[in-house]
């Protein structure tokens, strides 16, 4: 149930898209990209290290949720301009 105090700005908040594909690969795209770019931190290495990338598992885990965190900000944008 939403409160009435929400129900005006209820009607303003754009629909969310259903998950295909589409959605997926922007996502699993925009998390690669952080991850490529977390190499260029400070000090990626901190923790246990990962046997196959040069980061570390913190590190890497961080930088996957962030890489969500933009891919919904996308996948948002591009539902909101239409283009999705």
């Amino acid at each position: 149930m939403i409160s009435s105090i929400l129900l005006p700005a209820a009607a303003t908040v754009p629909a969310t898209p259903a998950w295909n594909p589409t959605v997926g690969i922007i996502i699993s795209i925009s998390s690669l990209v952080i991850l490529l770019l977390s190499t260029r931190i400070e000090k990626p290495l901190v923790g246990p290290k990962l046997p196959i990338l040069p980061v570390s598992i913190p590190t890497f885990v961080a930088a996957m949720a962030f890489g969500h965190i933009i891919g919904i900000g996308i996948v948002l944008g591009l539902t909101n301009i239409g283009r999705l």
